[in-house]
């Protein structure tokens, strides 16, 4: 098949499971023989390594998008002037800097991609459906990475002859954040433009059933494929860390729940049998979490642990699973219900068991894979005395680490899942 991803880019700054989602599923579909072009939108896509090529153009450049919103003067500028402005540097500079993934700045620009040609960044969105038609002699599925680009679903089936799947992760999270009225006017709008797309591709069970309800559309039009992972290179550790070690694997937000972790840390500190325990933090951050972080690390100076901590500041692949393999248990305890938890199962291939709340897809993951506990996420004392059960007893541990990397060998490879895209693929275009 031919097959056109966009995906918008969070930049490099931190772990965005959207983006290695979508760019782990790129590799995998071309290594399974089809022709796929990464289109990435807003800022560079982190980790490429292949993902796009040097011929891809970057579409709705981060500064062109909020300049088109906030002046008509820049909806009619020359494209040499659009070019500068999409500077890669300029724009990776502005990714790590700028708080542009706030929601409560871009409710309006939100409502303004979701009118997709009504839209001020109309002049974005007619370059990149004249490059799909110049570029794309023949395109069996073009797919959308989430719900926020339903606004381009009925100009691409319009102008190109091809099936429009849109995936679905988390994206409800960012619209019920919108200030008032936008996330109502948002909804309405993805609503509307619900039918525009030929199937929705959930990450999981749970949130495939939630957004079936919020989007309003019949089990025939949803579809799920779990996320998958590269298990390239991912070796079995020899052995479990001797100093008890305690791991975060994700966006250090508050959203994320890293200051109910060093909570629970703290706690666990208290207790003379942990006196060496440490806590290993990564994952990266945006301009936007900068105060929240502060706050962490008060936290932890208050205590009195800020030397039994460290912090990451790389999570390239290699860093990654070496991350991993200095853990005991890793914990990302979310606050809201997740759709995804690819870092469950990054956790589960190093054969380091998870502790997580009882809530959103963890439940399912867990059952799938039985590798580690789920906690009632409404319960004062947890997560630290389910991590703290794990520490205490390392052969349990071991036993759950094991035998969840054996269920994500067997049911979540990328190369696994990515067949199962390729069946949804295949219905649509017949």
């Amino acid at each position: 098949m031919k097959i056109v991803q966009i995906t918008p880019s969070s930049g490099d700054s931190f772990y965005c499971e959207n983006c290695l989602r979508d760019i782990t599923l790129v590799r995998a579909l071309r290594k399974l023989g089809h022709d796929v072009v990464m289109v990435p939108l807003y800022l560079p896509l982190p980790n490429n390594e292949g993902a796009t090529t040097a011929d891809t153009p970057l579409f709705f450049g981060g500064v062109n998008v909020y300049l088109q919103q906030k002046s008509a003067i820049f909806r009619k500028t020359p494209r040499w002037v659009d070019r500068l402005l999409d500077s890669p540097s300029l724009l990776r500079w502005l990714g790590r800097n700028a708080s542009m993934t706030s929601p409560h700045d871009l409710g309006r620009m939100t409502l303004s991609m979701l009118r997709g040609e009504h839209g001020r960044q109309t002049k974005e969105l007619e370059r990149l459906l004249g490059w799909l038609e110049s570029e794309a002699d023949r395109v069996d599925v073009i797919c959308l990475s989430n719900i926020l680009l339903l606004g381009m679903a009925r100009p691409i089936k319009e102008r190109l002859d091809a099936a429009v799947v849109c995936q679905l992760q988390d994206e409800h999270g960012f619209l019920d954040a919108l200030p008032s009225p936008y996330g109502r006017q948002a909804w309405e709008l993805i609503v509307e433009h619900a039918n525009d797309v030929d199937v929705f591709v959930a990450v999981s069970k749970y949130y495939g059933d939630f957004m079936r309800q919020r989007l309003g559309v019949g089990a025939a039009q949803m579809h799920v494929a779990h996320v998958g992972i590269s298990l390239d290179g991912r070796e079995l550790r020899e052995k479990a860390p001797d100093v008890p070690t305690v791991g975060f694997l994700s966006q250090m937000c508050s959203v994320k729940g890293l200051d109910t972790l060093v909570e629970a840390f703290v706690s666990l500190k208290k207790k003379e049998q942990f006196k060496n325990a440490r806590l290993r933090i990564a994952g990266g951050y945006s301009a936007s979490d900068k105060a929240f972080l502060r706050h962490v690390h008060r936290m932890l100076k208050d205590s009195g642990l800020s030397g039994n901590v460290d912090f990451l500041t790389d999570f390239d692949e290699a860093a990654k699973i070496d991350f991993l393999n200095s853990l005991s248990v890793l914990c990302v305890p979310e606050k809201a219900p997740a759709a995804c938890g690819m870092y469950v199962l990054e956790s589960l291939a190093a054969g380091v068991p998870v502790v997580q709340p009882r809530s959103g897809v963890f439940v399912e993951l867990l059952e799938m894979t039985g590798g580690g506990l789920l906690y009632e996420p409404d319960d004062d004392g947890e997560p630290a005395r389910s991590i703290e059960a794990l520490l205490l007893d390392p052969s349990y541990a071991a036993e759950l680490g094991e035998k969840g990397r054996h269920a994500v060998y067997e049911e979540f490879d990328i190369e696994k899942t990515t067949a199962r895209t390729v069946r949804i693929y295949e219905e649509i275009i017949g």
